[in-house]
């Protein structure tokens, strides 16, 4: 299944619905007590889920014509983000891919949706990047699980760009603020469930920056697979459900181009993944 949240004209909140081939249902009216987030719809797990499948066919529809989308993911416990996890980009960038993963955290403020407008100072930076990255929900409670079992702990998938100021990236130690301005964790359109996506190490990623693809690649040249990095992840922290794991970017950034590419003022980005969905963001620089 596939689920958005979506802000119509005359609302004031996002609502999840449930999207179909054209057309999508408001969750929240399709039972009593039925979840208005995808937060709720996490914690609910694999029954209500359930309920939604059984009471959809017979909803009525609604059309995403003119809405507004929100970020796919909200309120999540945590966001981890994975980085230095495709060879290409760390090599691209300079960098070393050490024995363990790369981890840093994401804050909330950072998260947009689809078609939403990200805005920074150019006095802040000038030297603002893409990253197309696979974003995995965790289900449920994950404490040093197996790599074998890791996946039956995932909720589900959405596409994440991971913006970020390289120029402030390579002047501090930590990378959690450079890639944490207001906006620069846009993810969705959609959060697919995992069993519309059989093999995360298996799907075309890709981004394409004012009509130029720049990056143009597959999840399988994970240095860590999705299993491996929630093994991994797992044996030091318990990973609670709705947490959002940001699992790398491919090679291809702007920063390595020469020329370089930067996300300019009026730029727009889009970064997909076949199988998810197609994410666009339009950017603003501010005097």
């Amino acid at each position: 299944m596939r689920f958005a949240h979506v802000l119509h004209p005359a609302a004031t909140e996002p609502r999840l619905v449930l999207v179909r081939e054209d057309d999508a249902v408001y969750v929240d009216e399709l039972f009593p007590g039925a979840p208005t987030r995808l937060s709720e719809l996490v914690a609910g797990g694999d029954d209500v889920l359930a309920r939604i499948a059984a009471a959809a066919p017979a909803a009525p529809a609604t059309s995403l014509e003119g809405v507004a989308f929100a970020s796919a993911v909200d309120d999540p416990p945590v966001i981890l983000a994975v980085g230095l996890n495709y060879a290409a980009h760390s090599g691209e960038l300079g960098l070393k891919t050490d024995a363990t993963p790369t981890v840093f955290v994401l804050w909330p403020n950072s998260l947009a949706g689809h078609e939403q407008t990200t805005s920074w100072p150019r006095s802040l930076s000038e030297s603002v990047d893409y990253e197309a990255e696979l974003g995995v929900i965790i289900g449920r409670h994950t404490k040093d699980v197996a790599a074998a079992d890791a996946l039956d702990h995932v909720w589900g998938y959405t596409v994440v760009n991971d913006i970020t100021a390289r120029d402030i990236q390579f002047s501090e130690a930590q990378w959690s603020r450079c890639k944490s301005f207001d906006g620069f964790t846009p993810t969705g359109p959609y959060a697919v469930t995992r069993d519309e996506i059989p093999d995360p190490q298996d799907l075309h990623i890709w981004t394409i920056v004012d009509g130029t693809t720049v990056q143009d690649a597959s999840t399988g040249q994970m240095v860590r697979s999705v299993a491996t990095l929630i093994a991994q992840l797992s044996q030091s922290v318990t990973l609670l459900p709705g947490t959002l794991i940001s699992t790398g970017s491919p090679g291809g950034a702007g920063y390595s181009r020469d020329p370089q590419i930067f996300l300019r003022d009026r730029s727009t980005v889009t970064v997909g993944i076949d199988g998810i969905g197609a994410l666009t963001t339009h950017c603003r620089m501010t005097d």
